[in-house]
This record gives structure tokens, C-alpha cells and sequence, in this order.
């Protein structure tokens, strides 16, 4: 009877299997639902993005294409954002400048973030001299204006996309450093990390395979939040001259070149390249804002 009783029991009865993706994927969209702010966030980058990897295909003009017989003419059906003062497209090269502006500030946030996760987790991890090093450096380095330390390593480094993506970087990496510093002090102490250290985990172990990773979710909801700040330090940058440079389409660019016909009443030439920058920190801010409810599991929606 015993025998045939065991025999009823599933294999793996009584054990929880990991929720399948599908769920997750769902649940994700459920939460979005219920958060229109963060769907129109989410719309937005998506539209950025997709701007960026099939807009210069679909591109009807040369971004770079001089015709001064079309120089600084209005908004019309055959150019819906006007011309500049060079007679070239300006929505095409709106569009053309999202791949760039894109690249750039992926860049540099990416950057900013592997080298401010690496010294907080080193410091909150270690401690002593480790932690005293590392946040002394951080605090000489926030003891600039964001901007301003921004234009003296641009400056120093000559005009440039690279320039723009090490100046950008640099200015965001002790906010990284801080917040991975106080993760990395409240979770090092919890009940599961004392059990990884029971069982025999080294401390690189403990430190990369297992608290690390429970560190994560506000460093992401900080970084897509970092977007939108870089794209206006990227532009200014460029738009005092000190980032990309002209003829490159950019928005910062486009800005600083139609600022130069403002008095002939040439308002198209700098607002539509300002429109898409402020459409595009408003999607990274919503989008930021709506990960934060979604992740955390105490502001979820049940």
C-alpha cells in the first residue's frame, strides 16, 4: 500500500518551479497598464530608438546635401521641418541626429555606470581604506558644478564625439559610486549574504555572485533617469562648441546653428532640433520613473 502510494506522488511534487517567462513578460505589461505616464515614457525611447536604427534609411534627403536655392525656407509638405541655413532638411537631419545623440549618450551612461557600480561596491564592500579612498576621490569630483567640470574635460580633450562621451561619463560617476556604496552597505549584512558566507562563498564570490545582483534595480532606474540628463549635457556641450562640431547633425548643433538667424525670425531652424530634445528627456524621466514603481516590489501594483 506504501508502494503504491509513493507511486501516486509527480515526480518534483512539493518543489516551485521558476515563473515562466511568458508570466514575467505579462506582468511586466500589466504594470505598464496601470501606469500611463511610464507607457508614454516607454512609447517615446521607443520611438527614439527606432528613429535612430531606420531613420537615415528611410531618410527622403541628404542630411549634408547644401542647396543654397532652399536656404531657411518654412515648413512646407516637401519639408516639414523647414531647411536650415544651408538649404539642408532639417527633419531628416533631426532624425539622422538621433543615431548620434543615441550612441553617445548610451555611451557614456554605460561607462559612467560599470566604472560607479565597481568603486561603490568596492567600498561598501571593504570598507577602511578602501571605502575612505574611493569616496574622497568621488567627493573632488562633485565638488564641481556638473557643467562646468563637463566643459574644463572637454576642453582639455579638444572637440570631439569622444570628448562628449568622457566629459558626460565622468561628471555621472560619483552618483553611481554613492548609491552602489549605500546598497552595497545595507545588503552585505542581511541574512542571506551571512549564509553565503557560512556555506563557504569567498568574499569576490559573495561580492559579485550574490550581492551585486541584489543591488541592481535602483542602479537601472537611475541610469535610464541618467539619459535624459546626458542628452542635455551632450547637447550643451555641442552648443557652446565644445562637443560635436558643425557640419555633424547633432542637436546641440542644429540649436547653436539656428540661434545664429534668430533676429531674421528663423524659428524652425532651432526649435524643432529643441523639441526633440526635451521629448526626449521627458521619455527617459517618464520611463525612469515608471521602472522605479514596477521594480520595487513595495510600490507594485497588486
Amino acid at each position: 500500500m506504501a508502494v503504491e502510494e509513493r507511486n501516486l506522488i509527480a515526480p518534483g511534487a512539493g518543489l516551485t518551479a521558476a515563473p515562466p517567462v511568458v508570466g514575467r513578460f505579462s506582468d511586466f505589461v500589466y504594470q505598464l497598464r496601470g501606469n500611463p505616464a511610464t507607457f508614454a515614457g516607454l512609447f517615446i525611447v521607443v520611438v527614439i530608438v527606432l528613429s535612430a536604427l531606420l531613420g537615415p534609411v528611410l531618410a527622403r534627403y541628404d542630411p549634408y546635401a547644401v542647396d543654397l536655392g532652399q536656404s531657411a525656407v518654412g515648413p512646407s509638405l516637401a519639408h516639414p521641418f523647414g531647411t536650415d541655413q544651408y538649404g539642408e532638411d532639417i527633419l531628416t537631419r533631426v532624425v539622422v541626429a538621433a543615431r548620434l545623440d543615441l550612441f553617445m549618450v548610451l555611451s557614456a551612461v554605460g561607462a559612467s555606470m560599470l566604472i560607479g557600480v565597481a568603486l561603490g561596491a568596492l567600498a561598501g564592500f571593504f570598507g577602511r581604506f578602501f571605502d575612505e579612498g574611493i569616496m574622497r576621490s568621488q567627493d573632488v569630483l562633485q565638488a564641481f558644478p556638473r557643467f562646468v567640470f563637463a566643459m574644463a574635460v572637454a576642453w582639455a580633450l579638444g572637440p570631439g564625439i569622444v570628448t562628449v562621451i568622457v566629459a558626460t561619463a565622468a561628471i555621472n560617476i560619483p552618483g553611481y559610486a554613492r548609491l552602489m556604496r549605500s546598497l552595497m552597505l545595507s545588503v552585505k549584512e542581511t541574512q542571506f549574504a551571512l549564509a553565503a558566507v557560512a556555506v563557504g562563498n569567498s568574499r569576490w564570490r559573495l561580492l559579485w555572485r550574490h550581492l551585486l545582483p541584489n543591488c541592481l534595480t535602483p542602479i537601472i532606474v537611475l541610469s535610464t533617469l541618467q539619459c535624459g540628463f546626458t542628452i542635455l549635457e551632450a547637447a550643451g556641450l555641442s552648443f557652446i562648441g565644445l562637443g560635436v562640431r558643425v557640419p555633424q547633425a547633432e542637436w546641440g548643433v542644429m540649436i547653436a546653428m539656428g540661434l545664429q538667424d534668430f533676429l531674421q525670425g528663423h524659428w524652425w531652424i532651432y526649435t524643432f532640433p529643441g523639441l526633440a530634445i526635451a521629448f526626449a528627456v521627458l521619455g527617459f524621466n517618464l520611463l525612469g520613473d515608471g521602472l522605479q514603481d514596477i521594480l520595487d516590489p513595495k510600490r507594485r501594483r497588486v
